[in-house]
């Protein structure tokens, strides 16, 4: 189980990642906001967004100790999105010894 959800975090990783590059290449996000923000769709997709982060970053400082990190993941959560969401889960994946599964990866604290 473990491994399916290294691979499955991984490629949505890759694929995020393509994503925002690939449409930031195409479309400066700046230049069409004040377009996007009269979008109440757009809006209700943002407040979506920052419930996600706040769900998100609970758990986030349920695992970490030390508040550096904690503020560390909380502005790449809000800056880089899904991006940062996969690569915390793959890193708490890959923090797991051979033995360890979901029990642990939910609940086990970083030290």
């Amino acid at each position: 189980m473990i491994t399916s959800l290294k691979i499955f975090f991984s490629v949505l990783f890759v694929w995020m990642c393509y994503q925002v590059i690939n449409t930031s290449i195409h479309s400066n996000l700046f230049e069409q906001w004040n377009f996007l923000g009269g979008i109440p769709w757009m809006r209700a997709t943002l407040w979506d967004f920052y419930a996600n982060v706040a769900a998100i970053f609970l758990w986030v400082c349920c695992k970490e100790k030390s508040v550096v990190l904690m503020i560390i993941w909380l502005i790449l959560l809000v800056a880089l999105g899904s991006i940062a969401t996969c690569g915390y889960v793959l890193i708490q994946l890959f923090k797991l010894k051979p033995n360890e599964g979901l029990k642990e990866f939910f609940s086990k604290q970083n030290g």
